[in-house]
């Protein structure tokens, strides 16, 4: 099981901000963003975004990166500041 968080206007669009998930191992992020492309809009659009960004246990990750039970894994657009 992983947690799942959602940032920003990630969280507004799907109308909540984490979740839990049940994963199989070996397993990586990429392999969790497939499954929740299967959900439909508004999960496609998400994860298509060129600019989605990924942490994984509060880690900037990619999605190449491997998940183990108990991690958390995070979307989030850039952040920008000024």
């Amino acid at each position: 099981m992983i947690t799942l968080l959602y940032f920003a206007r990630y969280r507004e669009a799907l109308g909540l901000d984490s979740e839990q998930l049940s994963i199989t191992s070996p397993c990586s992020v990429q392999d969790v963003i497939e499954q929740l492309k299967q959900r439909g809009e508004p999960w496609l659009s998400i994860l298509a975004d060129s600019k989605l960004m990924l942490a994984v246990n509060q880690t900037i990750a990619t999605a190449d990166q491997a998940l183990n039970d108990g991690d958390e894994l995070a979307f989030f657009p850039p952040v920008t500041g000024g």
